[in-house]
């Protein structure tokens, strides 16, 4: 299962049962794939003509997304990997790598692209402390003239962030082709419109907790046991220093998708005090769902234990 597959989707509409809504018009909806995660738009009050234009725009942008920040195929981020440098990166790369930096520093390093080469020592059954050497995000040197990775074997991941960055472009591609009620879920979740989306929060078990209402806002669930992964199957979400994470499910609400998907990322690796304090330094974003793991020594329920 996805990491992320632990959005429950409830309603396929604004709503149901406000008082002096309009009756749902017909639902139009486009699948894709990308990042290893099932697109899936849903639109409201839109014409055919309008739906098919946003669509085709979405499968463009989609593969833009692949092709900057793949894993699995010569993209740039491949490149950079491979050659440990790459230079004038594309705007998109330039972006995520200052939301990385913002995000690194807000969470206390928690959130830190540079556990790739850690994440395939675990997914592989190597040496993870040898992997773990690599990992440093001071050591990621970058510009719009050139991005530079400062040892051998160092390599980024922006699967903590590329999906969330992919719904926040489609977000703003239905804009431009004057969409208003839509939510578009791209491993991370963005809603437009002010009536709202209806939106189940599960855990890694799939066991839903807790229902919210989603309106021109993003939402992010990260669950380290969700997927696991190696020979001894283990979290496949890494805290740099190698310790388990602390947090079963953490599902985060923000304005972008992007910054949600960062934050619930590196938040479930962090105890409540150090989650709280990063959440005051990111303003506008708040912790919808905050279930424990198994071993965590802290008191907590499925509730939010802060908010921002």
């Amino acid at each position: 299962m996805n990491r992320r597959r632990f959005l429950l989707l409830t309603a396929c509409a604004a709503l149901p049962g406000m008082a002096g809504a309009a009756p749902a018009a017909p639902s139009q909806e486009w699948r894709g794939r990308a990042m290893g995660a099932d697109v899936t738009l849903r639109l409201h009050g839109a014409g055919p003509a309008q739906a098919r234009g946003f669509f085709a725009e979405a499968a463009r942008l989609l593969a833009q997304v692949e092709n900057l920040f793949s894993l699995h195929r010569d993209s740039d981020l491949a490149r950079l990997n491979r050659d440990g440098r790459l230079r004038f990166p594309a705007a998109g790369m330039v972006e995520l790598l200052a939301l990385s930096d913002r995000l690194h520093r807000a969470t206390g390093g928690a959130f830190d692209p540079t556990v790739q080469p850690l994440w395939l020592a675990r997914a592989q059954g190597g040496d993870e402390a040898a992997a773990r050497a690599l990992a440093g995000w001071d050591s990621v040197a970058w510009s719009r003239a050139e991005v530079r990775l400062a040892r051998p074997g160092m390599a980024l991941t922006f699967n903590g962030l590329a999906q969330g960055w992919a719904a926040d472009r489609l977000a703003g591609a239905a804009a431009r082709h004057g969409l208003t009620d839509l939510l578009i879920d791209a491993g991370e979740m963005r809603a437009l419109g002010a009536r709202g989306w209806r939106v189940g929060l599960a855990d890694a078990a799939g066991r839903e907790h807790r229902r919210i209402r989603l309106g021109d806002r993003a939402l992010a669930t990260s669950s380290p046991g969700g997927t696991l992964i190696g020979p001894r199957g283990l979290p496949h979400i890494l805290a740099p220093d190698g310790g388990a994470p602390p947090w079963d499910t953490i599902s985060v609400s923000a304005d972008s998708a992007a910054l949600a998907d960062g934050l619930s990322t590196a938040l479930c690796l962090m105890p409540p005090e150090a989650a709280c304090a990063a959440l005051a330094r990111l303003p506008g974003c708040r912790i919808e769902l905050a279930i424990p793991a198994p071993h965590a020594e802290f008191p907590g329920k499925t509730s939010s234990f802060c908010l921002a």
